[in-house]
């Protein structure tokens, strides 16, 4: 939370001028300005609503084929991937999708985690079924407002909330914001089962599809 508090302030600082006693060349000092940038940088890409912003979604043409399996993002060393079974219904689990090459969960950045959440498929728009895995769904774990984690799920209201500044979001329903200053759904993930397992579909999906 504190990460997140320090990209509401952004500062601008000056370049220094060069030094003038070293003609035909410039020398400038690095800035925090490079810092505040790249801060702003995290806070647009949770806050994008075209494409699925996750660090490890590729863009490029040789992005990967199969399947990629989830992990529990509390899990230390023993990873093993989650199946539709090991959810409790509308109880959420935070995952990081899992590099089989590698043997490690891709949790360098945690614009990586993902929420999962069992629910009932009857109550499902079909656009959100059809990206559903055994009426498991998947959503980036990080809210469109500020960046805070989206693990809170109310029961009366039937809602994923976010804890930080309580926008609410409705996962029947491709994660539509219900309240709150959320300025975007949650970008949606769809999943498949690859054998016994959830895996990420190949192409991620935009919203509103």
């Amino acid at each position: 939370m504190k990460d997140f508090a320090k990209l509401k302030r952004v500062q601008t600082k000056s370049m220094k001028k060069p030094n003038s006693s070293q003609t035909g060349t410039c020398h400038y000092e690095k800035s925090d300005g490079i810092v505040d940038a790249q801060r702003r940088r995290v806070i647009n890409i949770v806050a994008s609503s075209l494409v699925t912003p996750l660090p490890f979604v590729s863009s490029s043409a040789t992005a990967e084929t199969k399947a990629t399996l989830l992990v529990d993002a509390d899990a230390e060393g023993d990873y093993k991937p989650i199946r539709p079974a090991d959810l409790k219904p509308t109880k959420p689990l935070l995952v990081y999708p899992f590099d089989t090459a590698s043997g490690k969960p891709k949790n360098e950045s945690r614009l990586n985690k993902l929420i999962l959440v069992r629910l009932p498929e009857e109550q499902m728009t079909p656009e959100t079924r059809a990206r559903s895995a055994s009426g498991v769904v998947a959503y980036s774990g990080i809210c469109t407002h500020q960046g805070c984690e989206v693990k809170t799920w109310m029961s009366k209201e039937s809602v994923l909330a976010c804890y930080c500044h309580a926008s609410k979001f409705n996962l029947f329903d491709g994660a539509k914001v219900v309240s709150g200053p959320a300025p975007n759904p949650l970008p949606a993930i769809p999943l498949i089962l690859d054998g016994e397992f959830l895996a990420i579909a190949v192409k991620p999906a935009k919203q509103g599809e």
